[in-house]
């Protein structure tokens, strides 16, 4: 059985575009990316809701979203399997 580790998600589309307004699916926690927080502590709770600003890629394989959660006054990146849509960018 295959993990969405082993695909290349920039073989394909962006699942989401700048604009799009978009909820977090689980509890986002600092991976050590986010500057300011120590690792572990709770960055985004789930059904949060944001906006798509950018379309990045990491490793050559993974599209990260960078999320601004307007209310929480955070911007975090995010992969597809975290996010859902709620209205796309017209």
């Amino acid at each position: 059985m295959k993990g969405d580790g082993d695909i290349v998600e920039l073989a394909f589309a962006p699942v989401f575009a700048a604009g799009d307004k978009v909820r977090a699916k689980t509890l986002i926690r600092n991976d050590g990316s986010y500057m300011g927080k120590r690792i572990g502590d709770p960055l985004i709770e789930a059904g949060e809701v944001g906006y798509v600003r950018g379309v990045g890629s990491f490793l050559q394989r993974y599209y990260i979203y960078e999320v601004d959660f307007l209310e929480q006054r955070l911007v975090i990146g995010m992969r597809a399997k975290e996010l859902d849509m709620i209205e796309a960018a017209r």
